[in-house]
């Protein structure tokens, strides 16, 4: 299995994720998400693998979260995911994905339990 790591190469906790793959001996496909976004059925694929709602990922520090308003609750996921495709800063980072498992590796040392999750059969 090959995971993938979403990833933005000027993120601390991002270039620690991508190091501990590579420790672990995995070769991840990286996937700069700032210039190559998932478009939104890949992220809804992401998310229901991590069994998590699409407000879960949004970053709101250095990102127009705040400017966009997305702390209202009464937006709708279809208008999050509308904010996402256009901004895509918005998406909290690293996200890495697993065979079936994927998680938000924030801090970084989530990715190791995703990595023991991964090997579970």
């Amino acid at each position: 299995m090959r995971p993938v790591i979403y990833h933005n190469p000027a993120c601390g906790t991002s270039r620690k994720v991508l190091a501990a793959l590579g420790e672990a001996g995995y070769e991840p496909e990286v996937v700069e998400y700032l210039k190559n976004p998932p478009d939104r059925k890949t992220l809804q694929g992401i998310l229901a693998r991590m069994g998590k709602n699409v407000r879960d990922i949004l970053r709101k520090r250095g990102t127009p979260y705040e400017e966009l308003g997305l702390d209202n609750p009464a937006l709708t996921d279809e208008q999050i995911f509308d904010a996402i495709e256009k901004h895509p800063i918005l998406i909290e980072r690293p996200i890495v994905v697993m065979g079936e498992k994927a998680a938000l590796c924030r801090p970084a040392e989530e990715v190791a339990a995703l990595m023991e999750q991964a090997r579970k059969p």
